[in-house]
């Protein structure tokens, strides 16, 4: 099983039909099949609290898009030396360059209020359906980096590293005099990916474990805690980051972005949580079955049904 060895080609499916080309690569594919089973494990959490699931469908679609858009221009703006000057259609082009996964949070939170606005749902509620199985979905999207021999980090002694072509390493490792083919470099997105399936497994438990304690919000507190903790360390062995000169790399003298927005991620976690049990409110999870209260539950017919009173 280890050390692990990526594909040497990235695509599932690489063919032409026809004359016109046909490429699927795996990275998009464990992208979109991580947020299928998001969606599924959102939607009946969602239906078990009273709430219509197809919302939650409706709701990953518009944040699939959102995520996408936000995860391409935070990356983008993050390396915009490397694109000043460059045609237009490079920016939007994924595979010059990359995707942001802090760029996709901002998407698919302001996805999630923009939908919850429009159909008059709760969005902190919403946020707490949602983020167990958002963890999993960056779990298997991780995997992704691994099909593309890429967010690798630092070389490592350790027997469960990752080898990486040559043509794939970013200086100075792909000088194969110091850092011949077998040089194993960290894991990172394999430590990402078990960090994430651990954190949706403690979110889930801490629900039912804390039922009479818990608030609503708590659990997406929770989660930006969690993922904040793990990306900090995580982003610290990374040779690609994101860096506040606008230079990727290991970021030298300057600051990680990854890091500077877990550290905002964590913060806000924290004081969340003081704030939310500080308020004199009941917690989320003392109605039976975590059953929403019949005043909230007026709005959970999905657009187009028709509601009977």
């Amino acid at each position: 099983m280890f050390p692990l060895h990526p594909p040497d080609d990235p695509f599932l499916i690489n063919t032409a039909i026809f004359g016109i080309p046909l490429a699927v690569r795996w990275y998009g594919v464990l992208i979109v099949g991580g947020a299928m089973l998001a969606g599924w494990l959102a939607a009946r959490r969602a239906e078990r609290r009273g709430y219509n699931p197809e919302h939650i469908w409706n709701l990953l679609l518009l944040g699939m898009v959102l995520g996408i858009i936000g995860a391409r221009t935070y990356y983008v703006a993050f390396e915009w030396p490397s694109f000043a000057g460059r045609p237009w259609t490079d920016l939007i082009n994924t595979t010059k360059g990359g995707l942001a996964i802090h760029g996709a949070l901002i998407g698919a939170f302001a996805a999630g209020l923009i939908y919850t606005r429009r159909n008059r749902l709760p969005f902190i509620e919403f946020l707490d359906i949602c983020m167990p199985g958002f963890l999993i979905a960056q779990a298997i999207g991780r995997w992704g980096n691994f099909m593309n021999q890429e967010a690798y980090g630092r070389p490592t002694t350790l027997p469960f590293g990752v080898t990486i072509d040559a043509d794939r390493r970013l200086p100075p490792y792909n000088d194969m005099a110091s850092y011949p083919p077998g040089t194993l470099f960290h894991a990172t997105f394999l430590y990402e990916s078990i960090w994430n399936l651990a954190g949706a497994a403690l979110l889930l438990w801490l629900e039912r474990r804390l039922r009479g304690w818990k608030r609503t919000g708590d659990i997406a507190l929770l989660y930006a805690i969690w993922y904040g903790v793990g990306r900090f360390w995580i982003e610290g062995l990374r040779t690609d980051s994101l860096c506040t000169n606008g230079i990727g790399g290991e970021c030298g003298g300057a600051l990680r972005t990854a890091q500077i927005v877990s550290l905002l991620l964590i913060a806000i976690g924290v004081v969340g949580l003081i704030i939310n049990h500080r308020r004199a409110l009941p917690p989320a999870a003392a109605r039976p079955d975590d059953q929403p209260p019949l005043a909230e539950r007026h709005a959970t017919a999905v657009p187009g049904e028709q509601q009977s009173s």
